[in-house]
């Protein structure tokens, strides 16, 4: 079929492509996470397919479209202003150059921050290959953003870059000293985010009636225990000569981009593919997010200056 055009949706090499017909009509879709075709006509199976050759890798399926999933069917209901799946790390960082303040210094912070997150999300990028799904600049009302928000088979992690320009970081329960410079509050903050995170996704999946999170036996879930989601608080200490934590630091995470990967692998399991697609789901949502939460003050986000 002539005049088949091949769009690209969602992050940049990750997302699916859709072979389109001129006046813009789906006619069928690359998934490449599945590296699967789903096909809506059958007639049409042989165009797309060399639409979709120069794209295609190894050995691909080809079918008609699979039934979709509870979590899919909220992705496809999801408008397009409400998805942060599309977000690229930083990217509240990225507005601030473009129009924000014309001053030196204020600019030099937001680059080296800038290209911080930008390290930092590569690494979690790299991680979809491993079953995990990652979004970046999540909002979470009276705390800000967060950073990275990790959503894999290990679990949760609600995780804040620190930019440590290469010199010493030593993690303490409440803050982090990067060099000579004042000590932040950047693990209190990941712990106060993370709390808060745990509280939105749990409120959220109760309100639409959504089953908790199946966990595997790792993850030594009780049985008849309240549906909890779990969220762990977590540093991304970029660039650091050297990495000390303290002992007592127990329920925070503490992750190097260079080695989150291999870090990150080593967890137990406590999420199976289906619970993380579900909680990928409610996640991407602005909305989630937003939302108002009784009985939780609202404190000012800390300062990021080091």
């Amino acid at each position: 079929m002539r005049g088949l055009r091949v769009v690209p949706s969602g992050r940049p090499g990750r997302g699916r492509l859709y072979v389109n017909l001129p006046d813009g009509r789906a006619v069928a879709w690359y998934d490449r996470r599945a590296n699967r075709i789903s096909v809506l006509a059958d007639d049409q199976r042989d165009a797309v397919v060399r639409a979709l050759r120069p794209f295609l890798t190894g050995a691909v399926s080809i079918g008609p479209p699979p039934v979709p999933t509870a979590a899919e069917l909220r992705s496809l209901e999801l408008p397009p202003d409400a998805d942060l799946a599309p977000n690229r790390p930083g990217e509240n960082l990225r507005g601030e150059l473009d129009h924000g303040t014309a001053g030196t210094r204020a600019r030099h912070r937001l680059r080296r921050d800038l290209a911080a997150q930008q390290r930092s999300g590569d690494a979690f990028d790299a991680l979809e290959a491993r079953g995990w799904r990652i979004l970046h600049c999540v909002p979470l009302p009276g705390l800000g953003l967060i950073d990275h928000l990790l959503i894999g088979p290990a679990g949760i992690f609600c995780v804040r870059t620190v930019p440590a320009r290469g010199q010493r970081a030593a993690v303490g329960d409440l803050l982090i000293a990067v060099g000579r410079a004042d000590p932040r509050p950047d693990p209190h903050w990941a712990r106060r985010a993370a709390a808060r995170a745990e509280q939105v996704l749990t409120s959220r999946a109760a309100a639409d009636g959504a089953e908790p999170p199946r966990r595997s036996r790792a993850g030594g879930a009780r049985s008849g225990s309240a549906p909890t989601v779990r969220v762990t608080g977590a540093l991304a200490v970029d660039d650091a000569s050297r990495v000390e934590v303290a002992p007592t630091v127990r329920d925070l995470r503490v992750l190097q981009p260079r080695t989150a990967a291999p870090d990150l692998g080593s967890l137990p399991t406590t999420l199976e593919p289906p619970a993380v697609e579900a909680l990928f789901a409610l996640a991407r949502d602005t909305r989630t997010w937003l939302q108002v939460l009784s009985g939780v003050p609202e404190k000012p986000r800390p300062a990021r200056d080091v």
